[in-house]
């Protein structure tokens, strides 16, 4: 039996509910003070600034489940810093912390999307942990996942923006704020049919855990490599570390005050931190042969120069003598160099006697050490050699011959 495309088609969606979209369930909205839904969308701003350009900001939309209290903050980017600064806003305007905050898979916070066990931010992991709230994730593209702020980012730039004459973040931060407190805030929710505001302060706000009282001082992530050079690079700032490790790629976390460096979890090394462009080193990270020279320690080289003999510390000190002393320190490694190839002994004499013709260059010096060598008294005897085609005595001497023979 032939049948018609229509008459399959109609069949199928009558029969087997072909095309029809499946059926959903609404979530409940958990307790008050529970949980806080994040949404992270672009608009962009009205008005064009004073170079004739219209402005691209970051906005960050927060809704309670049970209030719908909505909090909107601005930033320039996405990025981990900004989504913390957000966060803190959001503290601060909630007067507290909420227990759970359920995020989409924006890449300021989560490094890897998974509905089963997404990797955030080690940065944004940590502030959580300080903070005391719990970071959960929706499926990649599942707008059911997060119903509460769905379509907040629409809705925040055709009612909160749209119409007014804002041209940059600031002008657009204001115009949320107030947005938030005196215009959403006070109409009736469609949903709750309550307002925002007196619902958030009558149910959720005694729920919440006390809000931050000192800023968060956000760190850096880094790993970095460890140079031949023993330096590692930080935020445009190098910090040494020991020879070890040269060549290996550490983990490093910088705060505001510190800089740690992890290998394998395990902390190897603490900084001061530096500005941009700002050095911190260690003088024992470097071996100690080198040490001296890294550092300019001109005083170390003097007593090095001085354990060898008196007349040798003299030669380097007065080597080392002037307003820039660290440009001829290669003279006394030359010095050094020279009481480790001809001794002491040897050595010692001649700078005495340099020093007595005030006769100050390493590289003369090295010539009179070559041409003192020492003279002695009982030279061995010169050996002659054998002749090459030398014969034996008996082909030389000749036999005496008797009468009876002859």
């Amino acid at each position: 039996m032939t049948v018609t495309y229509a008459t399959l088609y109609r069949f199928a969606v009558e029969e087997l509910g072909f095309g029809k979209n499946a059926a959903t369930v609404p979530v409940v909205d958990g307790e008050p003070g529970e949980e806080l839904q994040l949404d992270v969308g672009k608009i962009v701003l009205p008005e064009p600034d004073e170079s004739g350009t219209r402005r691209t900001v970051k906005v960050f939309v927060f809704t309670p489940n049970v209030s719908r209290y909505r909090f909107v903050y601005v930033a320039e980017r996405e990025r981990t810093e900004d989504a913390i600064q957000a966060c803190e806003a959001a503290w601060a305007f909630y007067g507290g912390v909420f227990g759970v905050l359920l995020i989409d898979n924006t890449k300021a916070i989560i490094d890897q999307a998974d509905p089963l066990g997404a990797r955030i931010n080690q940065t944004f992991l940590e502030y959580a942990q300080d903070r005391g709230f719990v970071v959960d994730t929706t499926r990649v593209r599942d707008p059911k996942g997060k119903g509460r702020v769905e379509r907040s980012i629409r809705h925040v730039r055709d009612d909160c923006f749209a119409g007014e004459r804002l041209s940059d973040r600031e002008s657009a931060a204001r115009r949320a704020l107030y947005w938030c407190e005196h215009e959403y805030a006070m109409r009736r929710h469609t949903t709750t049919s309550r307002l925002p505001k007196e619902h958030f302060l009558s149910d959720e706000s005694a729920r919440l855990k006390p809000a931050p009282v000192e800023p968060y001082d956000i760190p850096l992530w880094a790993e970095p490599k460890v140079g031949r050079d023993h330096l590692a690079q930080v935020a445009s700032a190098l910090y040494s570390l020991p020879t070890k490790y040269i060549g290996q790629r550490l983990k490093a976390r910088a705060d505001s005050q510190t800089v740690r460096f992890y290998s394998h979890g395990t902390v190897v090394k603490i900084h001061e931190r530096k500005p941009r462009g700002g050095r911190s080193i260690d003088p024992n990270d470097f071996p100690k042969d080198k040490r001296a020279y890294a550092m300019r320690d001109v005083e170390f080289l003097k007593h090095q120069a001085a354990q060898q003999g008196e007349a040798i510390g003299l030669m380097a000190e007065v080597v080392l003598k002037g307003p820039l002393p660290w440009t001829r320190m290669r003279q006394v490694y030359a010095l050094l160099g020279l009481v480790r190839r001809y001794g002491a002994e040897r050595v010692e004499p001649t700078c005495a006697r340099a020093l007595r013709e005030c006769m100050h260059s390493i590289r003369r010096l090295e010539r009179m050490v070559k041409l003192d060598a020492p003279v002695d008294s009982n030279p061995p005897g010169k050996v002659i050699p054998l002749g090459r085609y030398l014969r034996p005595t008996n082909q030389y001497a000749l036999t005496r011959t008797t009468k009876e023979e002859k």
